[in-house]
């Protein structure tokens, strides 16, 4: 049965995906993608199912028919690429991190003995230096600040 997305590399392709291969200085993935494509060459005499490259290279199938798909929509560099990651924007930035460790460093509310984290993320709110925090991602910025709640002497 014919695939739905055939790849047909050219010389230079196959030597150039072959090169980066024996060089080992690509990443896992684009590696693991150089020979997804030599292995669904074409050209080649002995030409592979998905299912065997798959099993072959220790990935998925979706893996191997999305690696074709890119090569035969966009050619060699995205089928090798991928789309950046971005990731969600930090709350906590250089400033709120000042603010927060100021309050930390300072006396605590009336009637408490000493912050919470949970009072921390409160005042954070409060002073609208954020629009909402958890109490988890405050101890998670003071514990890279080294600053302790517990101890006597914050910092």
């Amino acid at each position: 049965m014919p695939t739905k997305y055939p790849v047909h590399l050219s010389t230079e392709e196959r030597q150039e995906l072959e090169a980066l291969i024996h060089r080992g200085a690509a990443s896992a993935r684009i590696q693991t993608r150089a020979r997804i494509l030599l292995l669904t060459d074409e050209n080649q005499k002995k030409k592979k199912s998905t299912q065997a490259i798959a099993a072959a290279l220790l990935c998925s199938r979706p893996t191997v028919t999305h690696t074709r798909q890119k090569f035969s929509e966009g050619g060699l560099e995205k089928a090798l690429s991928e789309k950046a990651r971005p990731g969600a924007v930090p709350k906590i930035t250089g400033d709120v991190e000042a603010q927060l460790t100021l309050l930390a460093c300072s006396a605590p509310p009336a009637g408490r003995a000493r912050w919470t984290l949970q009072l921390l993320a409160d005042k954070l709110v409060e002073l609208k230096l954020v629009e909402s925090i958890s109490d988890v991602a405050v101890m998670q910025r003071l514990k890279k600040t080294n600053l302790s709640l517990g101890s006597s002497s914050h910092g």
